[in-house]
C-alpha cells in the first residue's frame, strides 16, 4: 500500500509542471452495494467520505485519485455482509463538455473491519473474514460545477473475492458530491 501511495504521489508531483488545473478536495456520497453470484441478497446502503486530488493535463484529458472510507456489503433475511473498506481509486478523466466527464479506471480497497455471518435459527452457522484487499474496476461520470463543486457517479465492478472459498464480488453503484479547494 506504501508503495502505491508513494507512486500515486509521485505522479501528481512529476506532473504538476505540465498541468493545467489541480484539484485537492473533500467528497461524500452515498452507495449501493450487493455481492455477486450469491443467492436471495438484496442491496446495502451506506455511505463514503474522504479526500480527492487530480490534475487535469490539457482541455480534455485529467486523473483524479481519491481516498475514500467506504462502506459496502449486502443484507439477507438470516444473515448479512457489512464490509467496510479504505479504497483508493484512480480515474482517467475524459472531458466531453465543459464539466461533464467520463471516468474510468482502477480501484484498490483495503479491508478495515468486516462482519459476515449467517444465522440461522438463532445458532451462527457460518462467520468468516473477507479478504483483506480489493480490487475493482470503476466506470462513471461527472460534472465539474463552477465554485469547485464535484458531482460523480461511478460504477464499481469487483474483480478480486470478498471470501476465499467462495466468487463472490463486490459491485458497488456510488453518488458522491465534493468541493475542491484549489
Amino acid at each position: 500500500m506504501n508503495k502505491l501511495i508513494v507512486a500515486v504521489i509521485a505522479l501528481f508531483i512529476g506532473t504538476t509542471a505540465f498541468s493545467q488545473e489541480i484539484d485537492l478536495g473533500i467528497k461524500g456520497g452515498v452507495n449501493f452495494s450487493n455481492i455477486s453470484d450469491v443467492k436471495d441478497l438484496s442491496s446495502k446502503t451506506g455511505f463514503q467520505a474522504g479526500v480527492f486530488a487530480g490534475i487535469k493535463f490539457t482541455d480534455k484529458v485529467g486523473i483524479q485519485a481519491d481516498v475514500l472510507y467506504s462502506q459496502q456489503g449486502a443484507e439477507f433475511e438470516y444473515g448479512k455482509f457489512d464490509l467496510n473498506y479504505i479504497n483508493i481509486p484512480v480515474v482517467l478523466k475524459y472531458y466531453v463538455f465543459q464539466g461533464l466527464n467520463i471516468q474510468v479506471g482502477p480501484q484498490f480497497g483495503f479491508i478495515l473491519d468486516d462482519d459476515i455471518y449467517v444465522d440461522a435459527f438463532g445458532v451462527h452457522s457460518l462467520e468468516q473474514n473477507a479478504e483483506k484487499s480489493d480490487v475493482s474496476g470503476i466506470v462513471g461520470a461527472g460534472y465539474d460545477f463552477p465554485f469547485g463543486i464535484r458531482l460523480d457517479a461511478r460504477y464499481n465492478i469487483g474483480f478480486t473475492d470478498v471470501l476465499k472459498e467462495d466468487k463472490s464480488k463486490n459491485n458497488v453503484f456510488s453518488v458522491a458530491l465534493g468541493y475542491s479547494f484549489l
